[in-house]
């Protein structure tokens, strides 16, 4: 790709509210799958201090219920966002509305995975396949928030909590409960390496400032697809 030879014009993309999201996302994930794995796997550890005075997994543990809070109320706030923020944050980019969104999810696949480099995909915003992906993993986040909150509505009495008693019933048990809630952790964990090798592999192909358009919202767009947008959205 001769991205280089293009005429590139500085767009602001990602507002802060969707930086904000992104971030304190990352990381509070990175939070509940370290903590759940402990939770899921707790180690042996040998000592000699009384256990309540170690009070290890109690922390492990609150670490957790905190870092769930954060996450859920945070899903919240950016499906709230889908709906007020600028057109790159708007929730036609995640959902397939037409025959466009999977012809151009196509063609991602093909430079993504094919490794295809004879046309360039021209995006401002999320790309197709990206875009699709992400409400997949909304998805996900939605099922993590409920089998978590129904695992913890059984040891709780804060009247949140106990809206979620009914998600045992539904999943059989709290063992096929926990085994799910397990299983997503899996997912988040396998979905953030790819996208991570994703950003840094876009960022490198395409020159458009990928990586720190998340810190400062601009990214650099070509012409040809800026005016392209321009034109699309008037349309």
């Amino acid at each position: 790709m001769q991205a280089a030879s293009h005429k590139l014009r500085r767009v602001f993309v990602w507002e802060l509210p969707v930086r904000f999201y992104h971030w304190l996302n990352a990381l509070v994930i990175v939070a509940l799958c370290v903590t759940g794995y402990l939770i899921g796997n707790p180690p042996a550890i040998m000592s000699n201090v009384e256990a309540s005075d170690r009070y290890l997994f109690g922390w492990i543990r609150f670490i957790h219920f905190v870092a769930a809070y954060l996450f859920f109320f945070n899903f919240l706030f950016r499906l709230y966002w889908g709906f007020v923020g600028n057109k790159y944050a708007n929730w036609h980019n995640f959902i397939p509305t037409n025959r466009k969104y999977w012809q151009e999810m196509w063609q991602v696949i093909k430079i993504d995975i094919f490794l295809q480099k004879e046309k360039e995909h021209l995006s401002v915003g999320h790309n197709s396949l990206a875009g699709f992906i992400y409400f997949l993993t909304f998805l996900a986040f939605l099922l993590q928030c409920v089998t978590g909150f129904g695992l913890y509505a059984s040891m709780s009495d804060w009247w949140f909590a106990d809206l979620f008693v009914w998600v045992t019933v539904i999943f059989g048990d709290d063992f096929a409960l926990r085994n799910w809630h397990h299983a997503a952790m899996w997912f988040f964990i396998v979905f953030a390496m790819i996208h991570v090798y994703l950003v840094f592999y876009h960022d490198y192909v395409e020159g458009r400032g990928e990586i720190s358009s998340m810190g400062g919202g601009w990214k650099f767009i070509e012409e040809e697809a800026f005016e392209k947008e321009q034109t699309s959205s008037k349309s």
